[in-house]
C-alpha cells in the first residue's frame, strides 16, 4: 500500500486528491501540505512512499521542496520518498527543473484519476513516469546534444555500466534492460545503483537527464 503526501496550495485540489486516494483501495494518505516548507517538514515526519507535489506555491515552491526532500533520502537509489510532480504547467522548463532536482515523474493535473493512481504505483515501484508531452520535450531537447565538457563521472563507468545508463536514458525499466542485455533484474539494479553512485545522482530521473545531455541515449538503436 503506497503511502502518499499530497502537496498543493489550492484547498479544493488538495482535498480532491485526498478524497480520490482515500476512496481507492491500496492507497494511504499520510498528510496534506499547502506549501513547500510544510511539505518538507511533513515528508520528514511521515516518511511517505510518494509525494504528489505541486510546482507553483507561495514561499518555497515545489522544485525547491523536491530538492530538499530528495536530498534527505538515506539511499538515493532505493529509499523514499519519491516525488511525483503534478501541475497545471506542462512545460519543458518545469520538466527539466523537476528532473534535475530528483523528481521521479511529471504529470499534468487534468490526468484521468485511473492514470494518476497507476502513476503513483509506478513511481512507488522505483520506475519513472512522464506525461507524453514531457517525455517528448526531454527527447527533443537532447536529440542532438551540444558540445560540452564530459561529465567527470562518466570516465569511471565500465562499458556495461555505460550501456545500462544509456538504456535508462532511453526510458527502459530494469526488467526491460534485463531482457535487452540478457541479465538478471538484480544485476541491472546493481549496475544502475553503481552508475548513480559514481555520477553522484540522487534519482533515476537525473540519470535520464545525464544520459541525454551527454548523448548516451542517442547511441542506442
Amino acid at each position: 500500500m503506497p503511502s502518499v503526501l499530497v502537496v498543493d496550495d489550492q484547498f479544493l485540489i488538495r482535498s480532491g486528491l485526498t478524497a480520490l486516494l482515500t476512496a481507492a483501495p491500496g492507497y494511504e494518505v499520510v498528510g496534506e501540505a499547502c506549501d513547500g516548507e510544510e511539505a518538507v517538514r511533513l515528508a520528514a515526519e511521515t516518511r511517505p512512499d510518494v509525494v504528489l507535489m505541486d510546482i507553483r506555491m507561495p514561499g518555497t515552491d515545489g522544485i525547491a521542496a523536491t530538492e530538499r526532500i530528495v536530498a534527505g533520502r538515506e539511499d538515493p537509489a532505493d529509499g523514499g520518498p519519491k516525488v511525483l510532480v503534478l501541475t497545471t504547467f506542462d512545460s519543458d522548463e518545469h520538466v527539466f527543473r523537476a528532473l534535475r532536482v530528483g523528481a521521479s515523474g511529471f504529470l499534468v493535473k487534468d490526468t484521468p484519476p485511473e492514470r494518476l493512481l497507476a502513476a503513483i504505483s509506478t513511481v512507488h515501484a522505483g520506475e519513472m513516469l512522464f506525461s507524453p508531452r514531457a517525455l517528448r520535450g526531454l527527447i527533443d531537447a537532447y536529440a542532438a546534444p551540444a558540445a560540452r565538457a564530459p561529465h567527470p563521472g562518466l570516465a569511471t563507468l565500465t562499458p556495461r555500466e555505460l550501456e545500462v545508463l544509456a538504456l535508462v536514458g532511453a526510458g527502459l525499466s530494469n526488467a526491460q534492460i534485463a531482457v535487452r542485455l540478457v541479465l538478471s533484474p538484480a544485476t541491472v539494479k546493481t549496475h544502475v545503483h553503481r552508475c548513480m553512485s559514481k555520477l553522484t545522482l540522487s534519482s533515476r530521473a537525473q540519470a535520464v537527464v545525464v544520459a541525454h545531455e551527454f548523448g548516451l541515449a542517442a547511441r542506442m538503436p
